[in-house]
Order: structure tokens, then C-alpha cells, then sequence
């Protein structure tokens, strides 16, 4: 781009800043943390807090999402990533909700990272947009997290 030409990038919002705020702060926190039990029973004290906070109905998806995850998937640790909760294996983010408050968006979601198996030919679904937690969107919750973690 020659130096002639405008650029509309105006870098980061507010609400992504923040989140990468949240995440230094959630890093330090964790690397203060001495043994490795201490630390996973106070990330999940950190997950279940960081849901407490959030509105009615982020909490209400939230916690649903956090039981399905930890019900269907044990091995998984709840962790705060980006200020928001995620359930990691072996210390890498397989999957994460984000509220809708937090990114002033329409919808809460529930997004997967590359660590997920969730593989399907040449392109897959890796982040699912969330209004309600229904027993039908339980159970796809279900499905997709044994999936992503090789259980399914």
C-alpha cells in the first residue's frame, strides 16, 4: 500500500483489548499458582466466579455449557482464557464459551480450537452461535465435546 492510500484498520476495539488484558492477567495468575492440584482446583474456582459475574442469561447458557463439558468430558480442565471459561487437555484450549455481553454481540458461542478433533472432510463448523441451552442443544454439546477430545 503506497503512503497515498488510506487504510481503514483502526486496530483492536475496546472489548478485544480487554480480553487480552483479561488474558495476561488469567497467565499471571496461573504461573503464581504452586502445585499443579492447587492450580487446577483454583482454575475451576476462577471458571465458575467468571460465570458468576456474568448476566442472566451468558450465566444461565454458561453454566449449562460448563456442566455438559465437564460431564461429557472430564479429562477436560476448566480454565479462564481470555477472561472467558475453556476446558483444556494437556494445557491446550479444546473448546471456550464467549458471552454475548462480553462482545456485545447477538449471541453467546461456543467455539472450538484447532486442538479439537472435530475434523470433517475439507472444512468443519468450529464455533456454534448459542441464544438458549435447550436438552437438544445439551446433548449436541455433548456429541461434539467427546468428539473433539477423541471420545466420540
Amino acid at each position: 500500500m503506497s503512503s497515498t492510500e488510506s487504510s481503514t484498520y483502526e486496530g483492536f476495539t475496546a472489548e478485544e483489548r480487554a480480553a487480552m488484558k483479561e488474558h495476561a492477567k488469567d497467565q499471571k495468575t496461573a504461573s503464581r499458582r504452586s502445585s499443579r492440584s492447587d492450580k487446577a482446583a483454583l482454575a475451576v474456582q476462577d471458571v465458575l466466579a467468571k460465570i458468576a459475574e456474568m448476566q442472566d442469561s451468558d450465566r444461565v447458557m454458561a453454566e449449562r455449557v460448563h456442566a455438559v463439558v465437564t460431564a461429557s468430558a472430564p479429562n477436560l480442565a476448566p480454565k479462564l482464557w481470555y477472561g472467558m471459561p475453556a476446558y483444556a487437555l494437556d494445557g491446550k484450549i479444546v473448546c471456550f464459551f464467549q458471552s454475548a455481553a462480553k462482545f456485545k454481540a447477538r449471541y453467546a458461542t461456543l467455539g472450538f480450537s484447532d486442538q479439537a478433533a472435530l475434523d470433517d472432510g475439507t472444512m468443519w463448523a468450529a464455533g456454534f452461535a448459542l441464544t438458549e441451552v435447550t436438552p437438544e442443544v445439551e446433548k449436541r454439546i455433548a456429541e461434539l465435546v467427546k468428539q473433539a477430545v477423541g471420545q466420540g
